[in-house]
């Protein structure tokens, strides 16, 4: 059981760890742009400080950008060090990583699209409100504004930018991001496998009380809190809980809560995760009827939630069945962004080390002026270079959609091996192998739901009905397997093939 434990902690710390890598990578080049480029001046005037609309402005950049509770942390840092309030950094804190146009679109392909909307408006209600009552009992929370530096033009200025990131990389925050993973590792280590199957039903009235208490400690990018969200619907489980998840589960993280307690005291942290779960609470309760999808049948139970709990149990070999688990479980183009946070983090180790009064950072300082100019040089603002940078992360975010949700024909091609998979294991009667194709192949019919949408600017209800019985057979047949029915697994491997025949149809000709 020990073996069991120790491997299950170390399994999830990792998996989410590269789950975390291109949002925390994106959240250190933010971090470093706001410092070289804005400056302290331009940071407080982008989010708003000293004006009324600080929380919104925090709000609207938090939803713009791709960063995820972890990724979140440089930037909170820089802005802590630039002087903004500390309403406006917690509110942004928590927004950032809720939505991104990635996890929005996705989002959209659930039962209840409005949902997500009234989700994401309900965000803005929870932030604003929080903040405005934290600055209200918190006055004095920012830091004086430290010095302006200004650095040299073309490479120097670029390199002011790498340096920074690359402190950063492996400075204070990753020491708070190592925090905020260990939630998740302490989930896989002591929560038992299954164990939350029945949780969260919609007939529980604590469910989202209780969803508070596993959200919280866990880390989700904003990608899986939609996928849990997605199942949640198609469940009909608690939308109160589903509520609770995407704000807590999605926003909040040991590492958060660790920061802005070692920043603002005990007291002013544990006010601010009482004020943010107490609202967040409040709105779950509100929405949870009206919100509630009338055409679905609701379940006794869900697996969206086993991927907290303990992944390896009654195991003859731990250390095989890990190894066996992450070859499956993550692709190797996933490895990159960790290898480049890892290359990162060396370089600032390099120069904390060999140059611990940032000599380097002084002498990129001491030209600001280009030396011989030429006829058409320009010399750009630092804070214009930091809003084109800004702008590019976003819309790097936007044209990876289109990367991310591929044409619906090429998903039908993609989704072949998920198929096969799912319907060779079910004919197997192997259910852990069942389960794993069959949420792959579940997860490609919503990506090309996504991918009609972005292409063809609408997704008909036709095409949504077929993709959704192809999705409630897929369940059906998870079932199926694990009662051990051969007979009716059969029936549903034939019933599958021919609903998958009908959707590849209706994608192909009827677009």
């Amino acid at each position: 059981m020990a073996a069991e434990m120790v491997s299950g902690f170390a399994f999830r710390f990792l998996i989410s760890i590269v789950e975390a890598a291109p949002f925390l990578l994106a959240g250190l080049i933010t971090a470093a742009v706001l410092r070289r480029f804005f400056g302290v001046a331009g940071t407080r005037r982008l989010f708003g400080e000293g004006t009324r609309w600080g929380l919104f402005r925090a709000w609207l950049i938090g939803m713009l950008l791709p960063v995820c509770s972890l990724g979140v942390i440089p930037v909170i840092r820089e802005l802590r060090r630039a002087g903004v309030r500390g309403g406006t950094i917690l509110a942004f804190a928590v927004s950032g990583p809720l939505f991104n146009p990635l996890s929005l679109l996705y989002g959209l392909t659930l039962s209840e699209p409005m949902a997500i909307v009234l989700f994401g408006l309900s965000s803005l209600v929870i932030v604003t409100a929080a903040g405005i009552i934290w600055d209200w009992c918190f006055p004095q929370s920012a830091l004086p504004a430290p010095e302006e530096e200004t650095y040299g033009i073309g490479s120097r200025r670029m390199l002011a930018v790498a340096a920074a990131a690359a402190r950063e990389s492996c400075g204070a925050s990753l020491v708070w991001v190592l925090t905020g993973l260990s939630g998740v590792g302490l989930a896989g280590a002591f929560l038992p496998p299954n164990s939350l199957q029945h949780t969260f039903n919609h007939d529980n009235p604590w469910a989202p009380l209780l969803m508070t208490g596993l959200a919280i400690p866990v880390y989700a990018t904003p990608m899986l809190a939609m996928t849990q969200l997605g199942m949640m619907f198609q469940h009909a489980n608690s939308v109160g809980a589903a509520f609770v998840l995407l704000i807590l589960g999605a926003g909040m993280n040991f590492g958060l809560l660790g920061w802005s307690m070692a920043e603002y005291g005990f007291r002013r942290g544990l006010a601010w995760l009482l004020l943010i779960s107490g609202i967040a609470l409040g709105l779950a309760l509100i929405l949870d009827k009206p919100l509630f999808p009338q055409d679905i049948e609701p379940s006794d139970h869900t697996h969206a939630f086993d991927i907290y709990c303990r992944p390896f149990d009654s195991v003859p070999d731990v250390v095989a069945a890990f190894q066996q688990r992450l070859e499956r479980d993550v692709s190797p183009w996933e490895w990159r962004p960790l290898f480049v946070i890892g290359g990162l983090a060396c370089l600032g180790l390099g120069l904390r080390l060999a140059d611990r009064r940032e000599r380097f950072e002084a002498w990129l300082r001491q030209s600001r002026t280009v030396s011989t100019p030429g006829r058409f040089d320009i010399v750009i603002p630092g804070p214009v270079l930091g809003l084109l940078s800004l702008a590019g992360l976003i819309g790097l975010s936007i044209s990876g959609c289109y990367a991310w949700y591929p044409a619906p024909a090429d998903c039908l091609v993609a989704m072949t091996d998920a198929r096969i998979g799912a319907l060779s294991a079910a004919l197997a009667m192997d259910h852990e192998e069942t389960k794993y194709w069959s949420e792959r192949y579940d997860d490609w019919t919503r990506k090309m739901e996504v991918g009609t949408w972005l292409r063809y600017g609408s997704l008909p209800l036709y095409h949504r009905w077929k993709t959704r019985l192809v999705r409630e057979q897929l369940e059906m047949l998870e079932h199926e397997v694990d009662g051990g029915d051969r007979e009716a697994v059969q029936k549903l491997v034939t019933a599958i093939s021919k609903s998958q025949r009908r959707m590849s149809e209706a994608y192909r000709e009827e677009l």
